[in-house]
């Protein structure tokens, strides 16, 4: 972070495409420094914070501000209201009165406070009494601030932030509400004797078909595993339903990152119940682009992507049908996954660890797996929220 002069600090609804330039590209130059900062690709960015290209502004609205001092831009932030997580229980995180920041970068503690206070100003007038971050921008993207794990780059899909912040933003009273973990395992020598005699145990079930995805019916794949997620988590802590566009425009995001041997779906008797979804890291490749696919980066991409070798691979998702959540049926489902995918990417990947995220701290069922499987804390995301008077 680098020092400033005692200029007064001025607050700028981002308003045209220079703006949104000054926005995007101030965290490319706060967090060079950081070599553990993985700078994603322009391209995500600005679809993330596009209307018409991110089907989140279909029901949310945003508002993005930056930070000046003497003409130089200092900080940045986003406020935004989601009319579904307004339609949530409020006993579920969400729910009505409920706006968001994220985005956050600041130079220093002066401008990250005037930021925060424009983002609640701006939810204020919205008719929202309450202010609930970082998300960017919506609980499926990055939710959560790092607090523990700086040491370590994130791998794909994962945040990364000063550690300055987090003084900052409870600097200007927000309160911690809820912990994300996300857990790093060894996976080459395999599990303990006890996951290998339940996954034994499955084998032996009739009922019980563990399958891969079959990418030639990817959109159909992709609506059945999103179908799946949105009853699994749906009494989740913060969840958000995720609707049919949003559905369509992650999947075509991520096709070129799926590979079928990497992601299970569960059936039983017939019914698919579970699923499992692996990503190889393509942190690794973009640690050193740049965020850019320019000149010649887009053709080191698409070759890695032929047949990545992957160290570390990330499992962002997985869940269980509701009406199997806490049965025995339900371990045994995850840990058939789990170990089917761990042989594939042991063997055709050169895959030695797992990472596991994000897990809520009140997630008994999966914090039980992660401790079966004998995987460890790598990572600590927390949301804060406070209350708007």
């Amino acid at each position: 972070m680098s020092g400033h002069s005692d200029g007064p600090i001025t607050i700028h609804p981002v308003k045209n495409k220079a703006d949104l330039r000054e926005f995007v590209e101030l965290a490319y130059r706060l967090n060079r420094g950081d070599p553990a900062w993985v700078p994603p690709l322009r391209g995500e960015v600005y679809g993330l914070l596009t209307p018409g290209k991110n089907p989140w502004f279909e029901h949310g609205r945003a508002q993005l501000f930056l930070a000046r001092r003497d003409g130089r831009t200092v900080g940045r932030i986003s406020a935004h209201i989601d009319t579904l997580a307004l339609a949530q229980p409020a006993e579920q995180g969400m729910g009505p009165g409920t706006g968001n920041w994220g985005l956050l970068e600041a130079e220093d503690e002066q401008g990250a406070q005037a930021l925060l206070a424009a983002a609640e100003d701006w939810l204020r007038a919205e008719g929202m009494h309450r202010s609930l971050g970082p998300l960017s921008i919506s609980i499926w993207d990055e939710p959560g601030l790092l607090i523990e794990g700086f040491d370590n780059r994130p791998t794909v899909m994962l945040g990364h932030n000063s550690p300055l912040y987090r003084g900052w933003i409870e600097g200007a009273g927000y309160q911690p509400v809820k912990q994300l973990r996300n857990y790093d395992v060894a996976i080459d020598e395999g599990f303990p004797p006890i996951v290998n005699r339940i996954v034994a145990a499955g084998e032996k079930n009739a009922r019980i078909r563990i399958r891969k995805v079959d990418k030639r019916r990817f959109a159909a794949e992709a609506a059945l595993i999103m179908g799946l997620l949105n009853d699994a988590w749906s009494d989740n802590w913060g969840f958000v339903p995720l609707t049919d566009s949003e559905i369509a425009y992650v999947g075509k995001k991520l096709k070129d990152i799926v590979f079928e041997d990497l992601i299970r779906v569960a059936e039983v008797d017939g019914e698919p119940v579970a699923f499992m979804i692996v990503l190889p890291n393509i942190n690794q490749l973009l640690i050193d682009m740049d965020g850019s696919l320019l000149p010649f980066n887009w053709a080191r991409l698409l070759w890695w992507l032929r047949k990545p070798k992957s160290h570390i691979l990330r499992v962002p998702l997985m869940g269980v049908a509701k009406k199997l959540q806490n049965s025995r049926m339900a371990s045994t489902l995850a840990f058939m996954m789990i170990e089917y995918i761990r042989r594939d990417a042991v063997a055709d990947y050169g895959t030695k660890r797992g990472d596991i995220g994000w897990v809520l701290d009140d997630n008994q069922g999966m914090n039980a797996v992660a401790e079966a499987i004998e995987a460890k804390v790598n990572r600590v995301y927390q949301i804060y929220d406070k209350p708007l008077g």
